[in-house]
């Protein structure tokens, strides 16, 4: 293993971005590097206590603040850009979690108008406990405590879009960004299409954990520690995000309705088995129906995200990306073993 490039980059509040496209970047990096960041959470650090509520702290559209974008040297369009996650570790001993007015699956909203009030604004802080891997529910009305599992991923990883396009930090799209999927987590590869010079890789809204499809549009909102080796396949295009793991395979699509997000990533496997796995179009539907999981990111964005998965166990023995996700697996294995 040759000596891994580490770069560490803290942002100071002035350098947050809040989309995707349309942001300078904030440095440039080579391919293969070491990428030590920090995130803060998706309000900023601003919400602390029950008293803090959204509608008070934050100025919209001001949420969701992403570290980057980092311009990657040699990213072209048509290339893709595979970001893989070696560890992501909450910051702080707390993390919130909030009702938002107007927001969420189970809510009114902007585009589902209803004529009766937007729900009451509650805040619920966590503690969170790294040693003990756990993150503590407590009833804002009621005296349930459970302990839950600490499992921490990025809901916001994503490159500037296609065609001069900025697009909010809270939207999910073909260039990825909110796309809310615990699947983003230690130990994955995300694949994502490059659409400008530099491709603009950024990323934030770390989650201590959230269930499938973030249902009232908040999970354990919290700041990040983060480390992440970036790298370049040269020449590959990749329409949607896709991620791999030691044991699947998966692609993410957004879109609205929920019903088009199936569709997207269901489609878009069916299309890596034809052009990477070998199988005809047809075959490929066929094992995707009956051995697919397909699990909900998220059904409260302005896009909703579906995430299809295949176990590789189920595939011709392939190398995907030129091998890319199981050399960066390595890298991040010797960045752990150098840090012990």
């Amino acid at each position: 293993m040759t000596e891994l490039e580490v770069v560490g980059f803290r942002p100071d509040p002035a350098q947050y971005a809040w989309t995707f496209g349309g942001v300078k970047p904030v440095m440039g990096v080579k391919p293969g590097t070491v990428l030590e960041v920090w995130t803060e959470d998706a309000f900023g650090g601003r919400v602390r206590g029950p008293d803090d509520l959204v509608s008070r702290v934050i100025e919209f559209p001001f949420v969701n603040p992403q570290t980057g974008p980092f311009y990657v040297e040699g990213a072209e369009p048509g290339d893709t850009l595979a970001v893989h996650f070696v560890s992501v570790e909450p910051s702080r001993d707390w993390a919130a979690s909030t009702t938002v007015p107007l927001f969420g699956a189970l809510s009114a909203t902007h585009a589902t108008a209803m004529l009766h009030e937007p729900l009451p604004e509650v805040v619920w802080i966590y503690e969170v406990d790294r040693r003990r891997r756990t993150v503590t529910y407590r009833a804002a009305r009621g005296d349930h405590v459970v302990d839950l599992p600490l499992d921490p991923m990025h809901g916001t990883v994503g490159v500037a879009p296609a065609g001069f396009e900025a697009r909010s930090s809270l939207v999910p799209d073909a260039h990825g960004g909110n796309m809310d999927t615990p699947e983003m987590r230690a130990g994955t590869t995300c694949y994502l299409g490059v659409n400008v010079e530099g491709a603009l890789l950024s990323l934030g809204d770390g989650h201590c954990r959230q269930g499938e499809g973030e249902t009232c549009g908040v999970a354990v909102e919290a700041a990040m520690d983060t480390v992440l080796v970036v790298d370049l396949v040269k020449g590959a295009a990749t329409p949607w995000p896709r991620l791999e793991t030691d044991s699947h395979i998966m692609t993410a699509g957004s879109a609205r309705p929920l019903e088009d997000a199936f569709r997207i990533a269901h489609a878009d496997l069916v299309q890596w088995l034809a052009s990477d796995f070998g199988l005809d179009p047809l075959d490929g539907y066929q094992l995707v129906t009956q051995v697919s999981e397909s699990p909900v990111a998220n059904v409260c964005d302005p896009n909703y995200t579906f995430v299809a998965k295949l176990r590789k166990r189920y595939l011709p023995e392939r190398t995907l990306y030129g091998g890319v996700h199981a050399r960066l697996r390595d890298m991040g294995r010797a960045y752990l073993a150098e840090r012990r």
